[in-house]
């Protein structure tokens, strides 16, 4: 298992990480990407806790996707499972998990500040921090994709659901989209990936 993790985890977090595996009794598969999430917690019909996280994360993003699904799995079993999935349990639970691996030792220094403050009030997914969540896709692997605020206005792009959008304006913090076959209105985060279509 620690070989395993060693692939997919910061050098010095894969101990730890390892020990909370153990002492949670997970069952963790490493599966092929998702489009729709990073991670996954469900305890089977056999008691067994099973938390999936995508394979194709880079390693800071699967740590905290990781910690982010046993946050789930320890905040049910403290607190019951009628709590909201990400309500304040399961906040302060991924909080606590979490402080031990913020440090230089793990990530790198220009993502601590970053992942502190994410950390006072943990959201139900790291991309929704648009400040972090850029800083973290920095180590993932070459891609062909654009983010949202990188392309001019007028650009038409693609999602991965496959419908198309031409970018219009910026609205507070959002970007006001068309889509083209419906001609409604969408609003993007600024760090949403798009892949560029050069034919419109």
């Amino acid at each position: 298992m620690n070989d395993t993790l060693s692939k997919y985890l910061p050098e010095h977090a894969v101990k730890p990480v390892f020990d909370l595996i153990v002492t949670h009794r997970v069952h963790l598969k490493i599966v092929n990407e998702r489009q729709t999430r990073h991670g996954d917690y469900r305890k089977g019909l056999s008691g067994k806790h099973e938390i999936t996280v995508n394979s194709s994360l880079n390693k800071y993003k699967f740590l905290i996707t990781l910690v982010h699904e046993i946050g789930h799995l320890v905040a049910f079993e403290k607190y019951g499972r009628n709590i909201k999935p990400h309500g304040k349990e399961w906040k302060h639970t991924f909080q606590q998990l979490m402080i031990p691996y913020i440090r230089p030792e793990i990530f790198p220094g220009h993502l601590l500040p970053l992942l502190a403050r994410h950390f006072k009030n943990p959201s139900a997914s790291s991309d929704t921090d648009t400040t972090l969540s850029l800083a973290l896709k920095q180590f993932d692997a070459a891609n062909d994709k654009n983010y949202i605020f990188e392309i001019p206005y007028g650009t038409v792009f693609r999602i991965q659901n496959g419908k198309i959008f031409k970018k219009i304006a910026v609205r507070t913090k959002r970007f006001e989209c068309l889509e083209i076959s419906s001609g409604k209105t969408y609003l993007f985060n600024p760090n949403a990936e798009v892949e560029v279509l050069s034919s419109y």
